[in-house]
């Protein structure tokens, strides 16, 4: 699916359309010492096996695709959900 590197859609910052900046969203890189992972690492160990079932067979083909859309006036960032795709492509 090609998606413009511009769209004009609405800032809720600016409180108005303006245009916005399109980029694929990446997720960061997880913290190692956040409580969450601790704990997750912490049941892991000792007996009693996986917290939860790991998932062997895959049932999805494609992945939604989130979209980041910057502002250009004021730099405010929002996320879209996308659809189900299999390649997304930032077009001229």
């Amino acid at each position: 699916m090609k998606i413009p590197e511009t769209i004009n859609t609405y800032c809720p910052k600016c409180r108005r359309y303006t245009e916005h900046k399109v980029t694929l969203y990446k997720k960061g890189k997880d913290r190692a010492l956040a409580a969450g992972a601790r704990r997750h690492e912490r049941e892991l160990h000792g007996y009693g096996g996986q917290k939860y079932p790991l998932q062997r067979k895959k049932s999805k083909t494609t992945q939604k695709q989130t979209l980041k859309l910057v502002c250009k006036e004021c730099s405010y960032a929002i996320h879209r959900e996308g659809i189900r795709l299999k390649k997304l492509e930032i077009t001229r």
